[in-house]
């Protein structure tokens, strides 16, 4: 049996906790297919589990959702691809790997145009912004939107696709860099959340009207204001919690501001079936390759240096997307 490397935790904590091994490495099985990683993306559902926001399904156990690269050899049953297919995916667990196998339903091929390091980077947080622009609300001409952490990896697509779709996008970012950022990708408005109130900027942005909706990874330090930034019958978009889980929401709040919506979707329900995820997928390839949607990867480290990218995602030191490389 082959043996590869990959990144894994038995226990949960804090970046120490993860673990550069060697594992065993089998044949691909039926339904499978082995792909050797050219790069794998960092996102905030790797810190979740590692500190158990989200349960891990077993330990030891080997993180990350998104990765791209080459198929190497092709289970039983598997017809759509062969080796050497250029493939991506997001949604799976173990992309912390220098190879792995995988389950032939979580891939999509990548166009020829596309390098591999763009979709390992692109897939989890592009999906995201498609299915929240164009799925849980209809962003388009007449809209206005807040996205906060808007220099983040969701934030800067998600900015620059809203502003393709028509909307009149505003973001909140924590420093003035990360403000500059934001506006080079889309964003007409970018409010600095740390010397700024950014409920009363956007009634001022807005005339008082406030956006129709919020889109708000943050959680816990935005939560209740970002429900004060919406107009009667605007919707809060919770799809994250990076600065920790909301709690006290009652429904009495979203009558008391307007009867307001508010929802908790996640990328794997979108992308529950076939046809959802090639659609998803093959929307975002689309907005990239017409060049209105440009990808950033503003960071690369070492596979066997994972714990400080957990370190620097989670002080907030990033922006734009981070890439893990094999070596």
């Amino acid at each position: 049996m082959a043996r590869t490397r990959a990144v894994s935790f038995s226990k949960i904590g804090g970046p120490e906790v993860l673990e550069y091994i060697d594992i065993e490495l089998p044949p691909p099985g039926i339904g499978e297919v082995q792909i050797k990683h050219a790069a794998i993306g960092l996102n905030f559902i790797d810190i979740y589990f590692r500190t158990g926001i989200y349960k891990a399904p077993h330990l030891p156990f080997v993180t990350g959702k998104e990765a791209a690269g080459t198929v190497t050899a092709v289970g039983p049953g598997v017809e759509e691809f062969k080796v050497g297919d250029r493939v991506a995916y997001a949604g799976s667990d173990g992309a912390y790997s220098v190879e792995r196998n995988i389950e032939t339903k979580h891939l999509v091929k990548v166009p020829e145009e596309i390098p591999l390091e763009t979709a390992a980077s692109m897939m989890l947080k592009g999906m995201t912004a498609e299915y929240l622009l164009n799925r849980t609300y209809k962003v388009g001409p007449g809209k206005m939107i807040l996205f906060h952490a808007a220099a983040g990896g969701v934030g800067l697509i998600a900015g620059q696709w809203a502003k393709a779709l028509g909307a009149t996008v505003i973001g909140t970012a924590g420093s003035d860099s990360k403000v500059r950022l934001a506006l080079e990708h889309g964003y007409d408005h970018v409010i600095n959340y740390n010397t700024e109130n950014f409920a009363e900027r956007v009634r001022e942005i807005t005339g008082g009207a406030g956006v129709h909706v919020v889109y708000d990874s943050i959680g816990r330090d935005t939560f209740p204001q970002s429900l004060d930034c919406l107009g009667r019958f605007g919707m809060f978009v919770s799809f994250g919690q990076s600065s920790g889980p909301i709690e006290n929401f009652t429904l009495a709040m979203l009558a008391q501001r307007g009867s307001l919506f508010a929802t908790r979707p996640t990328l794997f329900t979108y992308v529950a079936t076939r046809e959802e995820l090639t659609n998803c997928a093959n929307a975002l390839f689309d907005v990239v390759l017409s060049n209105k949607v440009r990808i950033n990867i503003n960071q690369t480290y070492p596979l066997s240096e994972v714990g400080r990218a957990h370190m620097d995602l989670e002080s907030r030191k990033t922006t734009g997307t981070t890439l893990l490389i094999p070596e």
